[in-house]
């Protein structure tokens, strides 16, 4: 499950269900009827551990709240056994996977380049895909305008002159993939970084700017974030060469 620490998840899970695990109080000595149950921990400890929980069950099973029959007199029952299948799902969720096909990678937002995701991270939590992804190529913009020292240009010609194979110029820093050793690996390298971002710019960013604004969906907006952090990642490992 994408971003999701489901060691923690199943050690909170745990303790839940230990808290809320219903006991039964008997009737006092003598008397009749007066029997009751309580849970494990405290009202304020359960209420404090459901703060928590409540949010693992809204990623793990959603809709848990509405599936699940509440038990009578057992105020935290919908939460006991949500908690429960949430638990078996988390633990049992590579077993599910491959058994029941789909057994695919994932890639989580939140583990691509920081430059990405610090860019994008804010707008794409609250749903704004599109910004995010726009947010993102702004940020990856301004951090190679830093790397290389230059403001006169942005963008698409920012890095097909960053990443040109011609030596370093005054004012012209160049962004190096590997040490120029004058071979076809290292012009191959320099090329495919210059076409990655025209590609970006040109084909993603640049059309958000003339398209009518419509959002675009969370899959369409990962795999864009996912080629802008390519390129950050390139420009980031890259050695600065400046003229002499």
């Amino acid at each position: 499950m994408t971003g999701l620490n489901s060691e923690w998840a199943i050690e909170q899970l745990d303790g839940f269900i230990k808290a809320t695990t219903v006991i039964y109080v008997p009737s006092p000595p003598s008397s009749i009827g007066f029997h009751s149950y309580r849970t494990a921990e405290s009202e304020d400890d359960v209420v404090k551990r459901a703060q928590v929980v409540e949010q693992i069950l809204d990623r793990v099973i959603p809709g848990w709240r509405d599936s699940i029959k509440k038990k009578d007199r057992q105020k935290w029952s919908v939460h006991y056994e949500a908690a429960v299948r949430a638990r078996e799902a988390l633990l049992r969720a590579d077993e599910v996977r491959k058994n029941l096909g789909d057994d695919a990678p994932e890639i989580s937002a939140a583990k691509l380049h920081p430059w990405v995701w610090s860019g994008a991270a804010s707008l794409w939590q609250s749903g704004h895909y599109r910004s995010a992804v726009e947010d993102a190529a702004k940020k990856l913009n301004a951090e190679t305008q830093n790397k290389v020292g230059r403001r006169n240009v942005s963008e698409t010609k920012l890095f097909q002159e960053s990443f040109s194979a011609e030596p370093p110029a005054a004012g012209k820093s160049r962004l190096r993939r590997m040490k120029d050793d004058g071979s076809d690996t290292y012009r191959s390298m320099q090329r495919g970084a210059m076409a990655l971002a025209e590609g970006i710019y040109a084909g993603i960013r640049n059309p958000f700017n003339h398209e009518d604004p419509h959002d675009i969906d969370e899959q369409v907006g990962l795999e864009y974030l996912a080629a802008l952090s390519v390129l950050a990642r390139w420009v980031d490992e890259s050695e600065v060469e400046v003229a002499k």
